[in-house]
């Protein structure tokens, strides 16, 4: 009979898809970052490593402890086993570890980092890089090529390096302090940033003499609500991408005391928030969408329902209503979402009669659009879909090699994180085309298993499993007032509050490794297994087997951990799914057959050779 398929094996841990159904965490973070090892440095209190260790992989741990999306925590085996009804799981809270938080921790309590941060280089390589834009994606190209002897230079049509998470991003989510510090890491690096200048002309930029040209620019530009009204009561309406750069440089300092968001995106949450901080008493956000297929972080919509905004759900906008140019309100239609025999979602009006909401002003943010005007359509750039530029997405090259696109410029509005990835791929594909080598072929990451045993009972991790719940970040009580757009509304953990929520990790990188050899069958494991997630049985099809286990493995998704047969013809079966990494079955077992090893994966960036050599020094 066939055996179950395998999920774990030292010799297969290279795999993407084994390291997937490994480290989740970090696989589900784009720019990999390696979680439960920054989450153990915390917890030994280790603040400024776990900084380090941040910066390599995602540039901005201050301001991704803030604003981060959180693509990892869905990830999270914390969730997953707490949400599992297997026997002996724990299904008190069925809630991820609080990595964006943590990653806040190492921030704010790192100390000074200057020290550890890499230097300019001596000496220039002779090679010049273009940035269009200073966001995130551009100032991570900038990061990882400078130190290489680059001369990367950053255009930037604001005075100040940091772009949407500027601009965009209020200041009660995210202090200007945090910006310019790291920011400031990125610019000693000897990288020049020409503020204030917008470029105008692809052309023109080419015609410098740039050996590579990096676009970094963004979706700078709100999607606009075309419907009855909007030109006669425009005095009133913004676009939510304008609106919040001019409350961020002073041309906003208040607003009607209606005001209604449409939206169901982040920006619109911010613009709902910003509303309530300037002066508007009734701030509603009405979204087309049901509540729950909002685009918005669900913490976000939290958020805004918890300052006192409601959410109105399953509204199309019908039109402005004005009274000689002046705004009065909006009419709304009623709708229910209803999905075909595909999956694809209609909104079918409910019948009932359009809502009016009053209002002074209405706040646009129903989506990004891209804006090349300024790249010629005859400089050998080709464009595709949606007027977008076409880009390779391993290499992020367009159809100019020596120009590269990467952030919402390259595959449109997305988030910081996925800016940052972007920016590390590109200035791979930059350094790599720049010493005429082919950028397709890419770096191995490094990988290593190491053992974690350090005596017959004894482990160089803390292995016990808190039966805590997440903790809650608490809130400024001057926030609270809601009376000032500048007073950060969280606090982030303190350390001792940071130390409980590192508990909650399960090292989930820290795997057990089974040699068949070794095992003597005595079930010892078995016995000592809190999650009965361990069982000797014969092998068979693998939806037989399934049930067959102590605890029935129900989630087909997730591979199982089947070993090779063993003397007496069955097999070892663990179900990854609820595994709780504690080591348990390793201290208990007599012979050494189970072992604790910690898996360690860091993508290579810019200067490491195709096979794993160190990064290359600046000549």
């Amino acid at each position: 009979m066939p055996a179950a398929r395998v999920a774990v094996k030292p010799t297969d841990i290279r795999n993407p898809d084994v390291f997937h159904k490994v480290v989740d965490c970090q696989w589900a973070c784009p720019a990999h970052t390696p979680v439960p090892e920054y989450i153990r440095l915390i917890a030994a209190g280790r603040h400024a490593d776990a900084y380090m260790v941040n910066w390599r992989s995602n540039v901005f741990p201050g301001i991704l402890g803030r604003t981060c999306d959180r693509p990892c925590e869905p990830a999270c085996r914390r969730g997953r086993v707490e949400h599992n009804n297997g026997p002996g799981a724990m299904r008190d809270n069925p809630e991820p570890v609080a990595i964006c938080r943590l990653k806040r921790v190492a921030a704010d309590h790192k100390g000074d980092v200057r020290a550890r941060m890499p230097k300019p280089a001596s000496q220039r390589n002779g090679k010049r890089v273009a940035c269009v834009g200073a966001g995130p994606s551009s100032l991570t190209v900038a990061r990882d090529l400078a130190p290489l002897g680059y001369q990367v230079t950053l255009f930037e049509a604001d005075p100040k390096a940091g772009g949407f998470m500027r601009t965009q991003v209020p200041r009660f989510r995210l202090p200007e302090q945090v910006i310019d510090e790291e920011c400031g890491y990125i610019l000693d690096l000897g990288v020049e940033l020409v503020a204030g200048r917008r470029i105008e002309s692809m052309r023109a930029l080419l015609a410098e003499g740039y050996d590579a040209v990096f676009v970094g620019s963004g979706a700078p530009r709100g999607r606009d609500l075309r419907i009855p009204g909007r030109d006669e009561a425009a005095a009133n309406i913004h676009l939510g991408l304008d609106w919040l750069a001019n409350v961020y440089f002073g041309h906003v300092a208040a607003v009607g005391k209606r005001v209604l968001v449409l939206g169901g995106g982040n920006t619109a949450m911010d613009c709902c928030r910003s509303a309530r901080r300037l002066g508007g008493e009734d701030v509603k956000v009405l979204v087309r969408s049901g509540f729950d297929e909002m685009k918005a972080s669900p913490w976000e919509k939290e958020d805004a329902i918890h300052e006192g905004i409601p959410i109105l759900d399953c509204r199309v906008p019908g039109a402005f209503v004005h009274e000689g140019g002046k705004l009065t309100g909006m009419t709304f239609q009623r709708v229910r979402p209803e999905f075909d025999g595909n999956g694809r979602r209609m909104l079918v009006p409910t019948g009932e009669p359009d809502e009016f909401h009053a209002c002074d002003e209405v706040l646009i943010a129903i989506g990004q659009e891209n804006a090349f005007p300024w790249i010629e359509r005859d400089c050998g750039i080709a464009f595709g879909e949606w007027d977008m530029p076409v880009v390779d997405p391993l290499t992020h090259q367009s159809s100019l090699p020596h120009v590269l696109f990467g952030g919402d410029a390259a595959f449109g509005p997305k988030n910081i994180i996925w800016a940052v990835a972007h920016g590390h791929a590109a200035a791979t594909s930059i350094d790599r085309l720049l010493h005429g080598e082919d950028p397709r072929e890419r770096p191995d990451p490094l990988v290593r298993l190491t053992s974690q045993k350090m005596g017959i009972h004894e482990w160089s991790y803390d292995n016990g499993v808190s039966a805590d719940q997440r903790f809650a970040v608490p809130w400024s009580e001057e926030a609270r007032k809601l009376d000032s757009i500048k007073v950060e509304v969280e606090l982030g953990f303190d350390a001792a509050t940071a130390l409980k929520e590192t508990q909650r990790c399960l090292n989930c990188d820290v795997q057990t490794v089974f040699t068949r050899d070794k095992c003597i069958e005595c079930d010892a494991c078995v016995d000592i297994c809190p999650t009965d997630c361990i069982t000797f049985t014969g092998n068979g099809e693998e939806a037989a087997l399934r049930t067959r286990l102590t605890a029935p493995a129900l989630n087909a998704a997730q591979d199982l951990y089947v070993s090779e047969p063993l003397p007496t013809m069955r097999v070892m079966v663990k179900d990854e799914d609820v595994c709780l990494h504690c080591g348990l079955c390793a201290e208990r077992c007599p012979t050494g057959a189970w072992d604790m090893q910690k898996f360690l994966l860091l993508e290579t960036h810019a200067g490491t050779r195709c096979g794993g050599s160190p990064a290359r020094e600046a000549a």
